[in-house]
Protein backbone atom coordinates (compact mmCIF):
# COMPACT_ATOMS: atom_id res chain seq x y z
CA UNK A 1 0.00 0.00 0.00
CA UNK A 2 1.27 3.50 -0.81
CA UNK A 3 0.85 6.57 1.38
CA UNK A 4 1.16 10.28 0.65
CA UNK A 5 2.75 11.24 3.98
CA UNK A 6 4.40 8.02 5.14
CA UNK A 7 7.34 5.94 4.03
CA UNK A 8 7.00 2.25 4.83
CA UNK A 9 9.16 -0.85 4.61
CA UNK A 10 8.86 -4.46 5.73
CA UNK A 11 11.89 -6.50 6.72
CA UNK A 12 11.91 -9.78 8.67
CA UNK A 13 8.37 -9.20 9.90
CA UNK A 14 9.07 -5.65 11.16
CA UNK A 15 7.04 -2.92 9.45
CA UNK A 16 8.71 0.49 9.71
CA UNK A 17 6.51 3.57 9.29
CA UNK A 18 8.30 6.90 8.81
CA UNK A 19 6.20 10.06 8.98
CA UNK A 20 7.61 11.96 6.04
CA UNK A 21 7.02 15.71 6.36
CA UNK A 22 10.49 16.81 7.49
CA UNK A 23 10.00 20.35 6.17
CA UNK A 24 7.08 20.67 8.64
CA UNK A 25 8.90 18.74 11.38
CA UNK A 26 6.50 15.88 10.57
CA UNK A 27 3.51 17.77 11.98
CA UNK A 28 0.25 15.83 12.11
CA UNK A 29 -2.34 17.01 9.59
CA UNK A 30 -5.46 15.39 8.14
CA UNK A 31 -3.47 13.48 5.55
CA UNK A 32 -1.08 12.04 8.13
CA UNK A 33 -4.00 10.90 10.27
CA UNK A 34 -5.66 9.25 7.28
CA UNK A 35 -2.43 7.49 6.37
CA UNK A 36 -1.75 6.38 9.94
CA UNK A 37 -5.27 4.99 10.18
CA UNK A 38 -4.73 2.92 7.04
CA UNK A 39 -1.23 1.87 8.11
CA UNK A 40 -2.54 0.45 11.39
CA UNK A 41 -5.12 -1.52 9.41
CA UNK A 42 -2.28 -2.86 7.26
CA UNK A 43 -0.32 -3.89 10.35
CA UNK A 44 -3.35 -5.62 11.82
CA UNK A 45 -4.40 -7.45 8.67
CA UNK A 46 -1.15 -8.39 6.93
CA UNK A 47 0.08 -11.77 8.25
CA UNK A 48 3.59 -10.96 7.04
CA UNK A 49 3.78 -8.12 9.59
CA UNK A 50 4.63 -9.28 13.11
CA UNK A 51 5.41 -5.90 14.69
CA UNK A 52 5.95 -2.27 13.75
CA UNK A 53 8.01 0.85 14.39
CA UNK A 54 6.74 4.41 14.04
CA UNK A 55 9.39 7.11 13.59
CA UNK A 56 9.86 10.51 11.95
CA UNK A 57 11.85 11.58 8.90
CA UNK A 58 14.98 13.64 9.44
CA UNK A 59 17.11 14.24 12.53
CA UNK A 60 15.10 17.09 14.05
CA UNK A 61 11.71 15.65 14.91
CA UNK A 62 9.67 12.54 15.53
CA UNK A 63 6.54 14.68 15.30
CA UNK A 64 6.73 18.28 16.48
CA UNK A 65 2.98 18.57 17.02
CA UNK A 66 -0.28 19.05 15.18
CA UNK A 67 -0.47 21.20 12.07
CA UNK A 68 -1.87 24.35 13.68
CA UNK A 69 -2.84 25.84 10.31
CA UNK A 70 -5.74 23.36 10.26
CA UNK A 71 -7.11 24.82 13.52
CA UNK A 72 -8.07 28.15 11.98
CA UNK A 73 -11.78 28.91 12.09
CA UNK A 74 -12.90 25.64 13.64
CA UNK A 75 -16.16 25.68 15.59
CA UNK A 76 -16.48 23.95 18.95
CA UNK A 77 -18.15 20.98 17.28
CA UNK A 78 -15.47 20.78 14.59
CA UNK A 79 -12.72 21.00 17.20
CA UNK A 80 -14.31 18.18 19.18
CA UNK A 81 -14.59 16.09 16.01
CA UNK A 82 -10.91 16.74 15.30
CA UNK A 83 -9.94 15.55 18.77
CA UNK A 84 -12.22 12.52 18.49
CA UNK A 85 -10.64 11.46 15.19
CA UNK A 86 -7.15 11.72 16.66
CA UNK A 87 -8.19 9.76 19.73
CA UNK A 88 -9.84 7.05 17.64
CA UNK A 89 -6.73 6.51 15.53
CA UNK A 90 -4.45 6.50 18.57
CA UNK A 91 -6.78 3.99 20.26
CA UNK A 92 -6.30 1.74 17.24
CA UNK A 93 -2.53 1.94 17.70
CA UNK A 94 -2.79 1.28 21.43
CA UNK A 95 -5.09 -1.70 20.96
CA UNK A 96 -3.40 -3.23 17.93
CA UNK A 97 -2.76 -6.91 18.64
CA UNK A 98 0.76 -6.62 17.19
CA UNK A 99 3.43 -4.60 19.02
CA UNK A 100 3.92 -1.05 17.73
CA UNK A 101 6.82 0.89 19.24
CA UNK A 102 7.78 4.53 18.81
CA UNK A 103 11.37 5.28 17.83
CA UNK A 104 11.55 8.92 18.93
CA UNK A 105 14.14 11.07 17.20
CA UNK A 106 14.24 14.74 18.14
CA UNK A 107 11.08 16.61 19.10
CA UNK A 108 7.97 14.70 20.23
CA UNK A 109 5.72 17.58 21.17
CA UNK A 110 1.96 17.98 21.44
CA UNK A 111 0.33 15.48 19.11
CA UNK A 112 3.73 13.91 18.54
CA UNK A 113 4.12 13.10 22.22
CA UNK A 114 0.55 11.80 22.19
CA UNK A 115 1.33 9.56 19.21
CA UNK A 116 4.44 8.20 20.92
CA UNK A 117 2.45 7.48 24.08
CA UNK A 118 -0.21 5.60 22.09
CA UNK A 119 2.45 3.13 20.97
CA UNK A 120 3.05 0.13 23.18
CA UNK A 121 6.38 1.51 24.37
CA UNK A 122 9.01 4.02 23.36
CA UNK A 123 12.71 4.10 22.52
CA UNK A 124 14.33 7.55 22.38
CA UNK A 125 17.44 8.95 20.78
CA UNK A 126 19.65 10.95 23.11
CA UNK A 127 18.54 14.18 21.41
CA UNK A 128 14.82 13.51 21.95
CA UNK A 129 12.61 16.10 23.63
CA UNK A 130 9.11 15.43 24.96
CA UNK A 131 6.38 17.86 25.91
CA UNK A 132 2.74 18.88 25.81
CA UNK A 133 2.87 22.63 25.07
CA UNK A 134 -0.82 23.06 24.24
CA UNK A 135 -1.46 25.53 27.09
CA UNK A 136 0.74 27.98 25.16
CA UNK A 137 -2.04 27.97 22.55
CA UNK A 138 -4.84 28.25 25.09
CA UNK A 139 -5.61 24.55 24.67
CA UNK A 140 -5.01 21.18 26.28
CA UNK A 141 -3.94 17.96 24.57
CA UNK A 142 -6.83 16.53 22.58
CA UNK A 143 -5.58 13.15 21.34
CA UNK A 144 -5.43 11.38 24.70
CA UNK A 145 -2.36 13.12 26.09
CA UNK A 146 -3.85 14.09 29.44
CA UNK A 147 -4.80 10.48 30.07
CA UNK A 148 -1.77 8.57 28.80
CA UNK A 149 0.81 10.94 30.27
CA UNK A 150 -0.81 10.53 33.69
CA UNK A 151 -0.90 6.74 33.28
CA UNK A 152 2.76 6.60 32.28
CA UNK A 153 4.48 9.03 34.65
CA UNK A 154 1.97 9.67 37.44
CA UNK A 155 -0.45 12.48 38.22
CA UNK A 156 1.90 14.99 39.84
CA UNK A 157 4.55 14.96 37.14
CA UNK A 158 1.92 14.83 34.39
CA UNK A 159 0.01 17.86 35.65
CA UNK A 160 3.22 19.83 36.04
CA UNK A 161 4.23 19.13 32.44
CA UNK A 162 0.72 19.77 31.13
CA UNK A 163 0.24 23.15 32.81
CA UNK A 164 3.81 24.43 32.48
CA UNK A 165 4.31 23.36 28.85
CA UNK A 166 7.83 22.33 29.86
CA UNK A 167 9.89 20.05 27.67
CA UNK A 168 11.89 17.18 29.13
CA UNK A 169 14.96 15.60 27.60
CA UNK A 170 15.50 11.92 26.89
CA UNK A 171 17.33 11.25 30.16
CA UNK A 172 14.46 12.73 32.17
CA UNK A 173 11.92 10.80 30.09
CA UNK A 174 13.80 7.61 30.96
CA UNK A 175 13.86 8.54 34.65
CA UNK A 176 10.10 9.25 34.56
CA UNK A 177 9.33 5.94 32.85
CA UNK A 178 8.07 7.60 29.68
CA UNK A 179 10.61 5.70 27.55
CA UNK A 180 12.18 2.26 27.91
CA UNK A 181 15.60 3.03 26.42
CA UNK A 182 17.76 5.99 25.39
CA UNK A 183 20.38 5.38 22.71
CA UNK A 184 22.60 7.50 20.46
CA UNK A 185 20.66 8.90 17.51
CA UNK A 186 22.53 6.77 15.01
CA UNK A 187 21.55 3.59 16.85
CA UNK A 188 17.84 4.36 17.33
CA UNK A 189 16.31 2.19 14.62
CA UNK A 190 18.83 -0.60 15.18
CA UNK A 191 17.82 -0.73 18.84
CA UNK A 192 14.14 -0.81 17.96
CA UNK A 193 14.73 -3.58 15.44
CA UNK A 194 16.81 -5.56 17.94
CA UNK A 195 14.06 -5.40 20.57
CA UNK A 196 11.34 -6.37 18.11
CA UNK A 197 13.45 -9.16 16.64
CA UNK A 198 13.35 -10.85 20.05
CA UNK A 199 9.62 -10.18 20.51
CA UNK A 200 8.88 -11.59 17.05
CA UNK A 201 10.16 -15.01 18.15
CA UNK A 202 7.43 -15.28 20.79
CA UNK A 203 3.90 -16.66 20.40
CA UNK A 204 1.77 -14.11 18.49
CA UNK A 205 -1.51 -14.95 20.23
CA UNK A 206 0.13 -14.71 23.63
CA UNK A 207 1.64 -11.33 22.68
CA UNK A 208 -1.80 -10.07 21.64
CA UNK A 209 -3.26 -11.34 24.91
CA UNK A 210 -0.57 -9.55 26.95
CA UNK A 211 -1.35 -6.28 25.16
CA UNK A 212 -5.09 -6.71 25.73
CA UNK A 213 -4.72 -7.54 29.40
CA UNK A 214 -2.28 -4.70 30.09
CA UNK A 215 -4.57 -2.20 28.35
CA UNK A 216 -7.50 -3.44 30.45
CA UNK A 217 -5.79 -1.99 33.54
CA UNK A 218 -6.80 1.48 32.34
CA UNK A 219 -10.22 0.58 30.89
CA UNK A 220 -12.96 1.31 33.41
CA UNK A 221 -15.43 -0.77 31.40
CA UNK A 222 -13.37 -3.94 31.88
CA UNK A 223 -12.09 -6.05 34.75
CA UNK A 224 -8.40 -6.56 34.06
CA UNK A 225 -8.13 -9.69 36.17
CA UNK A 226 -11.12 -11.26 34.41
CA UNK A 227 -9.60 -10.29 31.07
CA UNK A 228 -6.39 -12.04 32.09
CA UNK A 229 -8.20 -15.21 33.18
CA UNK A 230 -10.17 -15.40 29.93
CA UNK A 231 -7.09 -14.77 27.79
CA UNK A 232 -5.13 -17.38 29.76
CA UNK A 233 -7.83 -19.94 29.00
CA UNK A 234 -7.92 -19.03 25.33
CA UNK A 235 -4.14 -19.27 24.99
CA UNK A 236 -4.09 -22.56 26.91
CA UNK A 237 -5.88 -24.43 24.11
CA UNK A 238 -3.79 -23.08 21.22
CA UNK A 239 -1.34 -25.01 19.08
CA UNK A 240 1.31 -22.48 20.11
CA UNK A 241 0.83 -23.34 23.78
CA UNK A 242 1.35 -27.04 22.97
CA UNK A 243 4.42 -26.15 20.92
CA UNK A 244 5.84 -23.85 23.59
CA UNK A 245 5.49 -26.35 26.42
CA UNK A 246 6.82 -29.20 24.26
CA UNK A 247 9.83 -27.10 23.22
CA UNK A 248 10.52 -26.24 26.85
CA UNK A 249 10.42 -29.87 27.95
CA UNK A 250 12.47 -30.99 24.96
CA UNK A 251 15.01 -28.20 25.49
CA UNK A 252 14.66 -26.79 21.98
CA UNK A 253 13.59 -23.51 20.41
CA UNK A 254 9.85 -23.18 19.89
CA UNK A 255 8.40 -22.63 16.43
CA UNK A 256 5.25 -20.57 16.91
CA UNK A 257 2.69 -20.27 14.12
CA UNK A 258 0.08 -17.97 15.64
CA UNK A 259 -2.61 -20.64 16.04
Amino acid sequence: MSYSTLLTSLDNGIFTITINRPDKLNALNKDVFTDLDQAVEEIQNDPAIKSAIITGAGPKAFVAGADITEFNGLSKAAAMALAKRGQDIFFKIENCTKPIIAAVNGFALGGGCELAMACHFRIASDNAKFGQPEVNLGLLPGYGGTQRLTQLIGKGRAIELLISAAMIDAATALQYGLVNYVVPAGELLNKAIAVLSVINTKAPLAIAACIEAANAVFDETRNGYATEINAFGECFVTADMKEGTSAFLEKRKANFIGK
